[in-house]
């Protein structure tokens, strides 16, 4: 049960009585004041969380209580009783930050109820707080880590906006950890035991995707079976990841749209809408801008989802956090295998400051990832790395010498060159150049798309 510090300010002895003896038995220590002037006096010595109070009271009346309160402490969560709420007294009361309004007589299934989302507000305000403190002493925030200047800066900005309800796109390249971005907000949320629900839409064939996401009845289209739960029915109360927004064929997007602005969804074949109250935060390794210029992202969507951004860095931005992913990440891979490694060499971490990671935090997660399972304990050596990791680039160009990668040649050009020469020498196995590259095969096949045209065309123009 809840053990909030609950004061009741009324004046009426017998309501006071039977109210504050109502909370306690929900659970709460309460604790009585019969105007504003006593209850200025018992919070000085009750310290209470939430204060219940009624608006007319002699001495000191509960809108004047409430306005020395919000001097006192903007931590103490308020709930004026009124007989009548008016539109001027709830803007006065509004400005003063009451936390709920509850009419007379006392709806007390309503207000039991209030009193359950303050203690999760305060719940929450509590491990932000706890997390806050793990940030500054150990520089990891949830299931991120890192220490560095860019992430320090994302951590402000998850802490920002975890307690509120505005829609997040999150950007940066694959493997950057936007899922885990999106996670941590829903963690830190009042949401955080209601469902997380993720979606790729680039995972998702075009003609399922809608309804995958809202949905479907019994005989809405061929191989309609049985009634479909979408993605928002199943994430309700909770928060819905759409990652690879970018992927959504544009006719999803408008639906999806709707559903944002209205707070209303219909699942094929359906003729009834449903209310759904859902938290939608979305990622795209797509730059924003110009997915919207190549008509891949409605213009409209865009400035929807786009109310708070958080870009999160690619690896080679923030390499001074290896080190600290390092050691996050051996302790899940000691768990999930079932191993005991301490830690990598000297010369390993090395390798890993001075490699590009073109796969970010993804493939620093997978590299490690083997390196434990063909390590038998003590330190990952580099015998444990994959064969050729980290060793200098030799691109080979249709030419019989081999070409090395010289100063004045960019990242991202050394990067096409090589994905595509990769390609070539397996015979355009795309997932055998994926592991060869150390990337995942989505990741792959995202950068094709980045260049627009077929790999065997863009390598001739590279002889």
């Amino acid at each position: 049960m809840a053990q909030e510090r609950v004061l009741i300010v009324e004046d009426e002895e017998n309501e006071r009585t039977g109210l504050s003896e109502l909370v306690s038995g929900w659970g709460y220590r309460t604790d009585t004041a019969a105007d504003g002037v006593e209850a200025l006096e018992r919070v000085a010595a009750f310290a209470p969380s939430i204060v219940i109070t009624d608006i007319k009271m002699p001495r000191m009346d509960g809108m004047e209580l409430v306005e020395r309160l919000s001097e006192l402490s903007q931590t103490i969560a308020v709930v004026m009783v009124t007989a009548q709420k008016t539109t001027e007294t709830a803007f006065h009361a509004g400005r003063l930050g009451v936390h709920d309004y509850i009419e007379k007589p006392i709806d007390f299934r309503r207000l039991r109820q209030i009193l359950t989302n303050i203690g999760e507000i305060l719940n929450t305000r509590t491990e932000n707080e706890t997390l806050r403190r793990r940030l500054r002493d150990k520089g990891a925030l949830g299931l991120l880590v890192g220490s560095s200047a860019p992430m320090q800066e994302i951590f402000r900005l998850i802490e920002m906006v975890a307690p509120s309800t505005a829609a997040v796109l999150i950007t940066g390249a694959s493997g950057t950890g936007k899922e885990l971005v999106a996670r941590t907000i829903h963690d830190l949320s009042p949401r955080r035991n209601k469902p997380f629900v993720p979606i790729n839409c680039a995972a998702i064939p075009e003609t399922l995707i809608e309804s995958e996401i809202f949905g479907h009845e019994k005989g809405a289209f061929t191989g309609a079976l049985e009634r479909r739960t979408g993605c928002f029915e199943l994430a309700e109360g909770g928060t819905l990841l759409l990652d690879e927004i970018g992927e959504m064929p544009v006719g999803t997007q408008a639906k999806l749209l709707r559903v944002l602005e209205d707070g209303k969804f219909r699942r094929l074949g359906s003729k009834v809408e449903t209310a759904v109250d859902v938290r939608v935060l979305a990622a795209t390794n797509k730059v924003p801008d110009e997915a919207v210029a190549a008509g891949e992202l409605r213009e409209d969507l865009y400035y929807r989802l786009n109310v708070f951004n958080i870009r999160m860095p690619s690896l080679r931005e923030h390499k001074e956090d290896i080190r600290e992913l390092v050691k996050s990440l051996l302790t899940d891979m000691n768990q999930k295998h079932n191993r005991n490694v301490a830690d990598v060499s000297e010369a390993v971490l090395n390798i890993f400051q001075s490699y590009a990671w073109p796969g970010n935090v993804r493939e620093l997660r997978n590299t490690l990832e083997r390196a434990v399972i063909v390590c038998d304990g003590g330190l990952v050596e580099t015998k444990h790395l994959p064969p050729g990791f980290g060793q200098s680039v030799k691109v080979v160009v249709n030419d019989p010498d081999a070409v090395h990668l010289g100063v004045g040649t960019t990242v991202e050009e050394a990067e096409k060159l090589l994905i595509l020469k990769t390609l070539q020498a397996t015979s355009n196995n795309k997932t055998r150049a994926a592991e060869i590259l150390g990337i995942s095969l989505k990741t792959l096949h995202n950068k094709l798309k980045e260049y627009g045209r077929p790999q065997e065309a863009v390598l001739e123009e590279e002889k």
